[in-house]
């Protein structure tokens, strides 16, 4: 059975490090936390689990902290997770299967980042990370913000989840990041747009993020998938900007890259559609975004609610607009099953259950 290094770095994570290190403390076979400067009590919570603590001074560079803890781990893999993820028992229970089975060959375990639940338990971002390497390949991590690490060699995808419960977000922490390397004039990869793209965004600078994006968008190199979000997000921009003849513009472009239909750029189209009161086309585009399937595979993101309950919901708009009480009550009811207590489903439940008794 293979052996297991955990590698952390943490800087005032007291309110959630003792939740993460309680679900990986009986799967792992080594703990290494590397503390960048705290403040409150999260050494001495760490210090309750191990007495591997470490510490380093922070330089403003996410790859050279996560590299520093790398240096701690003696056993065959690493494993790292951040303070506010856990392993939820269920794929505790995978991960020791997977330590007991693993082929040492395989230089990376691939597992799924469940980013975020809603307030019903499904989860509304996921996609795949490389979390178990072998620590002979030192492979390193890269870039000083959104970084990622360097993985080649023989990679396998499991099945296994790392459960993101964060308590807050740090607002406007990596846009200041990004802002300072333009400042120091540094050049910016087709990545470092896209991801910088994403904190204007979400810090409401929507113009200059559309800007970012087509940066990205333009340039030959980078990663396709990037591009695909690229043209979902600038299209977001445009939303919350109401134009929305550039908003579905940039859906369209979106499958110049994504060359197949997705459930983020349908349901998006539909929405686009709907708010035109242009609702035939918008059930075209919910409907297909309900029969596509998810490649379990897949690298890039995956927002689960674009597939399930999101375009039930707004079929069921759709066909309330256009009169077909049934068909409305129907996508409801499928809407139900992932949200049973959302107010806005059960008020069309009851709506459309008086509509059907009259007519």
């Amino acid at each position: 059975m293979i052996t297991v290094s955990l590698c952390m770095i943490v800087k005032n994570e007291e309110a959630v490090l003792d939740r993460c290190l309680q679900s990986v403390k009986d799967i792992v076979d080594e703990i290494n936390i590397v503390d960048t400067g705290s403040t409150d009590k999260t050494v001495e919570i760490a210090k309750k689990y191990t007495d591997r603590v470490f510490f380093y001074k922070w330089t403003g560079n996410f790859s050279e902290a996560r590299n520093a803890s790398l240096q701690y781990a003696t056993k065959d893999y690493i494993l790292y997770i951040d303070a506010d993820d856990v392993i939820l028992p269920e794929d505790q229970k995978k991960f020791i299967e997977l330590k007991k089975k693993l082929d040492p060959s395989i230089d990376a375990v691939s597992m799924y980042y469940n980013a975020g639940t809603d307030e019903f338990g499904n989860i509304t971002l996921q996609y795949r990370l490389n979390r178990l390497l072998k620590r002979s390949k030192g492979f390193k991590w890269e870039g000083d913000c959104h970084n990622y690490l360097n993985v080649t060699g023989k990679i396998i995808n499991s099945d296994i989840a790392i459960t993101h419960k964060k308590l807050k977000h740090s607002v406007g922490r990596n846009l200041d990041i990004y802002q300072k390397k333009l400042e120091r004039g540094d050049t910016f990869t087709a990545r470092d747009y896209f991801y910088y793209g994403n904190e204007l965004r979400e810090n409401g600078h929507y113009r200059e993020a559309i800007e970012s994006y087509q940066k990205n968008i333009a340039l030959k190199t980078g990663w396709v998938e990037d591009k695909v979000y690229a043209c979902i997000n600038k299209a977001d921009c445009y939303r919350n900007l109401n134009d929305t003849n550039n908003e579905r513009a940039s859906l369209f472009e979106a499958f110049q890259y994504a060359k197949i239909p997705r459930p983020e750029i349908c349901s998006r189209l539909g929405f686009n559609f709907q708010r035109n009161r242009e609702y035939n086309a918008a059930i075209f585009w919910y409907q297909l975004a309900t029969q596509l399937k998810n490649d379990p595979n897949k690298w890039s993101f995956t927002y689960p609610a674009y597939a399930t309950w999101y375009p039930h919901l707004q079929l069921c708009v759709c066909y309330y607009n256009i009169g077909d009480y049934e068909k409305s009550y129907y996508h409801n009811e499928q809407a139900r099953i992932y949200r049973p207590e959302d107010e806005r489903i059960l008020f069309n439940k009851e709506l459309l259950e008086k509509r059907l008794k009259t007519n």
